[in-house]
């Protein structure tokens, strides 16, 4: 279990920050005793004894959990809209050439931007200093999921319905177990052994 990364999917609600807040506390009861929520001055959650994440949107919050780090997560919902100029402003010539080749643009464009946004909060520091333009690792490719320049560090993609979900986690991690809520209800658990390998668990 030490080496175990654990993801919770739940709807966002009327309140997003607060209900990822209670989800990550929940989560957290799971894997230590009496989880108390705080924050650093930039903003970032902290768990005594955990390394955590959260990600919203307005109607899709993840968690995430685990006994160590580095651990970042990202959730973008899947929703029709223009990426192709961000696309050309950020990403590394590499990347747009592989985004090109996809057959849908904007899924392979979320699958980068939840890339670079997990690997920033797992390296804690967001986006900043130039987190847009860090290259991330692309499908097919041989170090596929190993984030360049970042020693030990990898980027895992979890299937989620209508949304893209990115975890940044140690290489060294050996499961991803993704559970995903359906208001207060288990709806599925996804287990995924790492090399990475999910675990996606449900009814």
């Amino acid at each position: 279990m030490g080496d175990s990364v654990h993801v919770w999917l739940a709807p966002a609600g009327a309140e997003p920050r607060l209900t990822a807040h209670e989800l990550l506390l929940a989560l957290a009861s799971t894997l230590v005793t009496g989880p108390v929520l705080s924050h650093d001055p930039a903003g970032r959650p902290h768990i005594p004894g955990l390394a955590v994440s959260i990600s919203h949107t307005h109607h899709l919050l993840a968690v995430a959990a685990s006994y160590a780090g580095p651990l970042g997560v990202d959730v973008e919902e899947a929703h029709p809209r223009e990426v192709r100029a961000l696309a050309e402003r950020w990403f590394h010539p590499a990347e747009l050439a592989w985004m090109t080749d996809q057959p849908d643009e904007l899924t392979a464009f979320l699958h980068l931007w939840t890339a670079k946004e997990a690997v920033g909060k797992a390296l804690g520091q967001g986006l900043r200093n130039s987190g847009l333009r860090r290259r991330m690792p692309l499908p097919a490719s041989p170090a596929a999921g190993m984030v360049t320049g970042e020693a030990g560090l990898a980027v895992l993609h979890v299937p989620v319905e209508q949304a893209v979900l990115a975890v940044a986690l140690a290489s060294t991690a050996t499961e991803v177990v993704v559970t995903v809520h359906h208001e207060t209800a288990l709806r599925r658990v996804v287990r995924s052994r790492t090399s990475f390998p999910v675990v996606v668990r449900g009814n």
